[in-house]
């Protein structure tokens, strides 16, 4: 069974057949989560099931304390999992499903396992000013929001930190020039840098190779979950695999901190 079962400390291309009926289960599920009250659960926490540890990770920031994976974070590209019948035993008793819109098969997940449970679409964009605005959203959902005012609390200091830390790294003292892939412009921001292009998701072509190279990166900032090996492998850039997903513990902070070494690594620090 493809769990992960996650109790958090208070302190602190086999289903793209779904295509037609899965997007008219999304959009008729209020999968935005309005509403300005959380939904009555007699003074129980709420039991969230996620498909992937990105959306358990915004879960956890927004004050949720029992939280289930579905999909492996050994499967780095989600919409490709098959859930498994076993996997909807856990939907069957959440209050909350959430999933990435590029995730096909939550809505078929819940209406396999009969739930009422709220679907809820994530946002996934490791961006800080998005990050903390969808935790907001989640927690109203929720009705944790003093945990999730805790948790922003310590995401701004960390990341002021690992952002004082990069920038140290600087050589010279001077932004680098960095190229990132779309879904990977947040680390460039860490690392104090406006990327000087960008790639992907399509495949790069030669005349874009050719215009990304002109901009002389030190950096490319890669995505680790789509990547096609280096990208620019002529101009004497520095590749960095940026991982987008947290691990089986669901802290979205370690993301920054991975990239934030990475990076610093890459451009000579220690």
């Amino acid at each position: 069974m493809a769990r992960i079962r996650v109790r958090v400390p208070v302190p602190t291309p086999s289903l793209l057949a779904l295509s037609a009926v899965g997007f008219t289960l999304l959009t008729g599920c209020g999968g935005d989560g309005g509403g300005d009250k959380p939904p009555a659960r007699d003074g129980r926490k709420p039991v969230v099931v996620v498909t992937t540890t990105w959306e358990g990770a915004f879960a956890k920031a927004a004050g949720a304390e029992d939280v289930t994976v579905i999909v492996p974070r050994s499967v780095h590209h989600a919409p490709d999992y098959d859930p498994k019948p076993s996997d909807l035993a856990a939907v069957a008793k959440a209050d909350f499903v959430l999933y990435a819109p590029f995730e096909p098969y939550a809505a078929k997940i819940r209406e396999a396992a009969g739930s009422s449970a709220e679907l809820v679409e994530v946002g996934l964009d490791n961006d800080p000013d998005k990050v903390k605005a969808e935790v907001d959203r989640l927690a109203k959902l929720f009705g944790t929001q003093e945990a999730a005012t805790r948790w922003k609390a310590a995401f701004d200091t960390e990341y002021g930190k690992l952002n004082k830390d990069v920038r140290a790294a600087w050589p010279d003292g001077k932004s680098p020039v960095v190229v990132a892939q779309v879904f990977t412009t947040w680390a460039a921001e860490l690392a104090g840098a406006v990327p000087a292009g960008t790639y992907g998701p399509d495949p790069v072509t030669p005349a874009r190779l050719a215009e990304l190279s002109a901009e002389k990166p030190s950096l490319v900032l890669d995505n680790a979950h789509m990547s096609t090996g280096t990208v620019l492998p002529d101009s004497g850039a520095k590749q960095v695999e940026i991982v987008n997903y947290p691990g089986d513990d669901l802290d979205l902070l370690s993301v920054y901190r991975d990239a934030a070494a990475g990076i610093g690594k890459a451009l000579g620090g220690s």
